[in-house]
């Protein structure tokens, strides 16, 4: 078998950054520094879906956490995170490392670290059901593509933790 059999969960724009409030993007494409990073550490990437983009579309307003935080939002959210955490639950049960989630921080959906999302406290509610705990990365706000190394520095340290 040439399984590593380890896994990231990222956040959608991670690999999709025309997902990002217009203006708001900091890479061209994806944050391929860090996507590299994974790739060079043979980690295979599982990325969710983009609450934003479901819920208003591609030319949305920048929006705060209070101005997502309705029960619409949170359904949906709810309903995007369950498929995710269905995977993630049967990796996990199979013996797949889940190193953990790669989020964005400052996001009112995707950030883990600061205040949490709205979309991430739905899906870390759902893995907790599954007795499922992740370490947490937030790409800083700061962050742009090929221009913070200390960034990229910092995720591969992460990956290397146990």
């Amino acid at each position: 078998m040439n399984r590593q059999k380890k896994l990231m969960i990222t956040a959608h724009c991670v690999l999709n950054q025309n997902a990002v409030v217009r203006d708001w993007e900091r890479a061209p494409g994806a944050f391929n520094k860090l996507v590299k990073v994974l790739l060079d550490e043979n980690v295979s990437i599982i990325q969710l879906p983009c609450p934003e983009m479901a819920y208003i579309g591609e030319e949305r307003p920048p929006k705060t956490k209070e101005e997502y935080d309705t029960p619409a939002y949170r359904i949906l959210c709810q309903h995007l995170a369950a498929p995710v955490v269905q995977q993630v639950a049967d990796y996990h049960k199979n013996g797949y490392h889940i190193i953990g989630l790669l989020s964005i921080g400052k996001s009112p959906s995707c950030d883990t670290l600061g205040e949490k999302g709205v979309f991430m406290e739905e899906l870390m509610c759902q893995l907790a059901k599954e007795n499922i705990a992740l370490k947490c990365f937030d790409i800083p706000e700061s962050y742009l593509e090929g221009k913070d190394l200390e960034t990229v520095a910092v995720l591969k340290n992460f990956l290397l933790e146990k």
